[in-house]
């Protein structure tokens, strides 16, 4: 069968709303009011960042999430296409955008997102056109709407098409959509929390061993890891002068799928994903920092 897409993404996407900070703020002494350094307008949000990174990278991208009917959601629509990601399958809803308050710490780079999303843009799997998840090599999903989520992914495994993951966060449905999925790729805190096994190669390992499949966890400056077939492969990250890490995880996500689907073993897949968010982290924002697949290979030597 002729699959016209490489990767349709479903997920959220965002208006982000970022502040430059001299330091990290808390919530008393000296840093609990801190003057704001600089700040921008810029779009990102898990599916958003992830997809513009495939496309970015050379893939032919569809977004089919749900937009916001507000100018935030005009604002991201209109970031998707000058990225090349196809948006003609998006799912508008009357109601505003998820959007974002996002605090970048600019002696390191680190971030703290404050992030709201409206229950009206909540994703109904059946919106989705028919046939459209059997029209992809992969299909992308986070879990901002599990539900939906868990039955996208079902519907296109079923399809006979691949299933990636975002999961940054655990509910009592995160088993249920790291069942669903055919390649969960979660951050760092999920498998500890779903195994109760603090270690996080061996929590990798125990989910593993339930599921069967191939399973990836983001591990931020410590790099990332794979179990695939029992064996564990791990890759440190590439040492950066970050700028920002706003949407590092998720131009990992987008550069996983590019390796996958170019037939990457787990070693080089790895590689590849931490070089291209590397990459992103030298540079401001979540979409406007997505790579080529040029500044890659240069962060690679290759």
């Amino acid at each position: 069968m002729t699959r016209p897409w490489d990767v349709i993404g479903i997920g959220a996407t965002s208006v982000d709303y970022v502040y430059r900070l001299p330091a990290r703020p808390e919530a008393e002494g000296p840093n609990s009011k801190i003057r704001i350094s600089s700040h921008t307008v810029s779009c990102g949000g898990q599916m958003a960042t992830a997809l513009a990174a495939c496309a970015t990278l050379g893939l032919r991208s569809k977004f089919a999430g749900v937009i916001g009917s507000d100018d935030n959601g005009t604002r991201v629509r209109e970031a998707l296409i000058a990225r090349g990601v196809d948006v003609s399958d998006a799912v508008i809803h009357h109601g505003p955008n998820q959007f974002a308050v996002i605090l970048v710490d600019e002696r390191t780079g680190e971030r703290m997102v404050l992030w709201s999303r409206d229950d009206t843009i909540a994703l109904d799997a059946d919106e989705l056109p028919p046939g459209l998840l059997a029209s992809a090599r992969v299909v992308h999903v986070d879990d901002v709407d599990q539900p939906a989520a868990i039955q996208v992914a079902t519907m296109a495994r079923a399809a006979g098409t691949i299933v990636t993951s975002d999961i940054d966060r655990v509910t009592d449905r995160t088993e249920d959509l790291v069942a669903a999925v055919s390649i969960p790729i979660m951050a760092e805190h999920v498998p500890a929390a779903l195994t109760g096994e603090p270690e996080v190669g061996r929590a990798l390992r125990q989910l593993h061993e339930r599921h069967g499949t191939l399973m990836c966890v983001t591990l931020g400056r410590g790099g990332a890891m794979i179990v695939d077939g029992g064996r564990l492969h791990y890759a440190p990250a590439f040492a950066v002068n970050a700028v920002d890490t706003t949407g590092a995880g998720d131009v990992f996500r987008g550069a996983f799928i590019y390796g996958l689907l170019r037939g990457d073993a787990p070693p080089a897949l790895l590689r590849f994903a931490n070089a291209a968010a590397a990459v992103s982290c030298t540079r401001r924002g979540a979409m406007n920092a997505v790579p080529g697949l040029e500044d890659v290979k240069r962060m690679l030597g290759t």
